[in-house]
């Protein structure tokens, strides 16, 4: 089983960017699907994006399409979130996460994006 770091969070203002990252330790990490998931204050932990275990395939939520993009680099057992064009809205922390059936799924601790008007 992998262990997932996060890291890249931050303040930032509305219309910046920032690149979250997650890092795997463990087992082979191309063997997962990794998510990334968002939750703000008040509300559920909800859908940002997925990326296959080759990164051939991504898949986005529709709230970050065209505004966030998802890669990964195997040998670095590394996911990467570049998220441009940030919003208030977008402010949550955000979680990462790896999957590969039938195993459980396994979550890092978060990081928090902040972003101001």
């Amino acid at each position: 089983q992998v262990q997932l770091v996060e890291s890249g969070g931050g303040l930032v203002q509305a219309g910046g960017s920032l690149r979250l990252s997650c890092a795997a330790s463990g087992d082979t990490f191309s063997d997962y699907a990794v998510g990334w998931f968002r939750q703000s204050p008040g509300k559920e932990r909800e859908f940002v994006a997925v990326i296959s275990r080759t990164g051939g395939t991504t898949s986005y939520a529709d709230s970050v399409t065209g505004r966030f993009t998802l890669s990964r680099d195997n040998p670095r057992k590394t996911v990467y979130l570049q998220m441009n064009s940030l919003k208030p809205e977008d402010t949550a922390v955000y979680y990462c996460n790896a999957a590969s059936p039938p195993d459980p799924h396994v979550w890092g601790q978060g990081t928090q994006v902040t972003v101001s008007t």
